[in-house]
């Protein structure tokens, strides 16, 4: 079977789907309708800043409802932000329990599907079109989060891009400082888009890109799919989405971009061309620096009739899960090939969702955690701390990552150090000691550290056996416990004194 033609395990429709819709077409005004039935989207509807004052409240509701600003700034276009702020609700979108999450996730990036190009016609991204005279300033409302950010920043877009040599495009999720009318700095980590820049910049070319604004949240969540090289990420959201994604291309180059998106803004990456961006607060809640970055030369803008500009605040639960899920199914993937026992991963929330990793694993031999650490710095650079826990574990719950550590870990005989390893260039920590001016090969130089919390695959007695009570799990609370506490007060009156 040919790995784009199917997709296992998805569902032909989206349960919270707009009726009659096919699955391919649902947007993000499916899913901001679907939030708002349920109670979880808060209306914004008084004037409110675009310099700090949209994204304090904004990370106000974050994880508890999506935010709808109706009046940004001086702006008719309305602004959201944090509609996939809970693992529950990205499952919830995906149509499956929160527990298969990963397995979801990795089903679809494996059997992806290609996407479906459609004609202007019926595409809604293409609406409304600017190609000249343009200010992004004037179009969009576009948000300064933080306190020292060097002004409005797209946090929510999807750069789209085509392989130079291949033509096979990657999406991925970089900050874009707007500092021009049509003039943006983006933010390249050494991956799939940098590799294609490089590659046109030493041809002396421009780079075609697109940024798609807008999108629906299973295509959100491709965007941030850890694949080989020419791997198309949207085709991983056809396959989320149990249909191919109707795509169509730009008007001023050959990207192909989501049709249903709110917002296009399409443009080239400048060849040799670098101008200031930042200081920024990143992921890991402190800010980067400002520095010399490429430039995105803006040549049309396209948009739904009242389009919907989506803002992720950063550092908080949308920007966080977004990097979360999909690490979490390519890390597990990678840690069963070679540990088959290896049983669920977590990204925790404490680590930014990027730097330290629970693993539950089976354990049979003494020794086998830590091989299973050394596996998992190896499996992506970001990972600074690894700990290891037994099968009675909860890795989604730090406290039973605490009471493993506490019980069951000692540090001269279960600590795993690695000194001088690559780390995330973001983690403030690995600046210690370097000039500001430090080039990009000594950036990012980070200690790992792993803990063997694992007990004993022998123990005498009752040693490392967890204490339980039986039929703790399974009493019925409700059919035991009164309606109220009469029988408590007439016990008190009687007894009194």
């Amino acid at each position: 079977m040919n790995t784009r033609d199917a997709a296992p395990n998805a569902p032909s429709t989206l349960h919270w789907a707009r009726e009659g819709a096919d699955a391919g077409s649902i947007s993000l005004r499916d899913w901001l309708a679907h939030l708002a039935k349920t109670g979880r989207v808060a209306t914004i509807d008084k004037p409110v800043a675009l310099e700090h004052e949209l994204a304090a409240i904004a990370k106000r509701l974050d994880g508890s409802r999506a935010a709808f600003f109706t009046r940004p700034g001086k702006h008719a276009m309305p602004v959201v932000s944090g509609f996939m702020a809970k693992r529950a609700w990205i499952a919830e979108a995906l149509g499956i329990e929160e527990a298969g999450l990963l397995a979801r996730f990795s089903a679809a990036v494996a059997a992806p599907l290609a996407s479906k190009t459609v004609g202007r016609e019926d595409a809604p991204c293409q609406q409304v079109v600017h190609m000249s005279g343009i200010d992004l300033h004037a179009l969009l409302p576009i948000p300064t989060h933080s306190e020292h950010d060097n002004g409005p920043y797209i946090t929510a877009g999807l750069v789209i891009a085509r392989n130079p040599r291949t033509g096979v495009q990657n999406v991925s999720i970089n900050r874009i400082q707007v500092h021009g009318r049509d003039r943006m700095a983006i933010l390249l980590l050494p991956r799939h888009l940098y590799a294609f820049q490089r590659a046109a910049e030493e041809a002396g070319e421009a780079l075609d890109v697109a940024v798609a604004i807008g999108v629906d949240p299973l295509t959100m969540l491709a965007s941030q799919a850890i694949t080989p090289i020419d791997c198309d990420e949207l085709e991983i959201a056809g396959a989320l989405h149990g249909a191919p994604l109707p795509v169509v291309r730009c008007m001023t180059n050959g990207v192909h971009v989501p049709a249903s998106a709110e917002i296009v803004i399409e443009g080239r990456i400048l060849p040799n061309v670098r101008e200031p961006e930042g200081p920024f607060g990143e992921f890991p809640k402190y800010y980067s620096a400002k520095e010399a970055r490429e430039v995105i030369e803006v040549t049309a803008v396209t948009h739904r009739r009242d389009p919907i500009f989506h803002t992720i605040v950063p550092a908080e639960m949308e920007h966080l899960l977004l990097g979360a899920i999909p690490r979490e199914a390519t890390l597990l993937a990678h840690l069963q090939r070679s540990h088959p026992s290896v049983k669920d991963v977590h990204l925790s929330v404490g680590g930014v969702c990027r730097y330290h990793l629970w693993v539950q694993f089976d354990k049979k031999r003494e020794g086998e955690a830590k091989n299973v650490i050394l596996c998992a710095f190896g499996a992506h650079y970001d990972i600074k701390q690894v700990v290891v826990v037994d099968t009675d574990v909860d890795v989604h719950d730090p406290a039973e990552i605490e009471w493993a550590i506490a019980t069951r870990f000692q540090a001269d005989r279960d600590l795993v150090v690695v000194a001088g390893a690559q780390g995330s260039p973001l983690d403030p920590s690995t600046t210690v000691g370097l000039p500001e001016d430090a080039p990009a090969h000594l950036q990012g130089v980070s200690a790992k550290m792993g803990l063997d919390a694992t007990r004993p695959v022998a123990y005498p007695a009752h040693v490392f056996t967890r204490v339980r009570i039986p039929g703790q799990d399974t009493v019925d609370l409700d059919a035991l416990i009164a309606s109220d506490n009469g029988a408590l007060d007439a016990y008190l009156a009687c007894n009194h004194g």
